[in-house]
């Protein structure tokens, strides 16, 4: 009856009054007086007065056993000062809750309130992430208490090489594995490139592994700084240093030039007829291309991407997870439409 009082003033005492009784109420919650008081609470957190709301959101934000419902309900509020509380602090409010909200097209500071809440559980993270919205994702992977699965994580990395400012949180994110640090070393500078090498949290094996791969690709930048990509190709080829890993590092550091004559070196094939297969615009003679050359098809899938700029869904993956996509007669027939025959 006091919920629904003609008085703003009797109704605000009461939001302030229930607020204070509910922790007390909690261990007898199959009782006639909680079912009451969760009752009119849920009045309460629909009251046309914003300051009865507002209070209620206030008192409500730091009670980790706030009644779900309730807070539910709060943090729809179309008033920001009323649901941005709860979006932020309450721990009771339930995942589903933040789910529905993220997929009904929110207001972008709804987004990335989210993405600072003390805890963010992996379907939330990913949920975040699925928005596009850039501050909100920036907000995310800076979030220790966010928890990014590495599937997540790795559809940041994928749009990252835009966005500078994630480029350091990424590299301290604990999710991080050696395949992951592989792919984030493919764009970042030299300083994200030592955070790699120097955070802790790798296991020996997976420590050994990035910093490895971090001292080549400082090594290969640091070399080749002053050189054309015709000295170096020379200088890789006479020294019997070119590999697949000489072209990821390549890829890695955006010199397409140096990647194209490497090809080349590596598969026997003359660079302008590499060049035509890079450039018509489909996978097939790219795949044979990279299996003349003795990539690793997890290599091919990065050739196809960053140096053939085959769209996203034409490229050719791999088959079983490490074997290339077509047989051996697919690939003489490739090679052989580019005038290559008796390979």
């Amino acid at each position: 009856m006091l919920a629904s009082d003609k008085s703003a003033d009797v109704r605000l005492a009461l939001a302030a009054r229930l607020a204070a009784l509910l922790p007390g109420l909690e261990e007898d919650q199959q009782s006639q007086l909680y079912a009451f008081t969760i009752q009119a609470l849920g009045m309460l957190a629909q009251d046309e007065i914003l300051q009865i709301r507002r209070a209620l959101s206030t008192a409500l934000k730091d009670y980790a056993k706030a009644p779900p419902a309730v807070v539910g309900r709060l943090a729809r509020d179309v008033e920001r000062e009323v649901s941005e509380p709860i979006l932020r602090y309450c721990a009771a409010l339930p995942d589903d809750d933040l789910l529905d909200i993220l997929s009904h097209h929110p207001e972008p500071w709804v987004i990335a309130t989210i993405a600072s809440r003390t805890s963010v559980s992996p379907k939330v993270s990913e949920a975040v992430v699925a928005t596009e919205d850039v501050p909100a994702t920036t907000v995310l992977v800076n979030n220790p208490g966010a928890v990014i699965l590495q599937t997540t994580l790795q559809t940041v990395i994928a749009r990252a090489k835009d966005y500078p400012e994630w480029h350091r949180p990424i590299a301290l994110r604990p999710e991080i594995s050696a395949e992951l640090a592989r792919q984030l070393t493919g764009f970042v500078d030299a300083a994200i490139l030592s955070v790699l090498e120097k955070r802790g949290g790798f296991d020996p094996g997976t420590r050994q592994t990035v910093a490895a791969l971090v001292k080549r690709r400082m090594e290969y930048q640091r070399q080749g700084a002053v050189e054309t990509a015709e000295e170096k190709i020379r200088r890789y080829s006479a020294s019997k240093q070119l590999s697949p890993d000489v072209v990821q590092d390549a890829l890695s550091w955006g010199e397409a030039e140096f990647a194209t004559l490497a090809l080349a070196d590596l598969s026997n094939i003359h660079p302008q007829i590499v060049r035509k297969m890079l450039a018509v615009g489909t996978a097939k003679p790219v795949v044979a291309l990279c299996w003349e050359a003795k990539l690793p098809m997890r290599l091919c899938i990065d050739v196809q991407q960053q140096l053939a700029k085959i769209p996203a869904g034409e490229i050719l993956y791999a088959r079983g997870g490490t074997d290339y996509p077509l047989d051996k007669a697919e690939i003489k027939w490739q090679l052989e439409f580019f005038g290559l025959k008796d390979r």
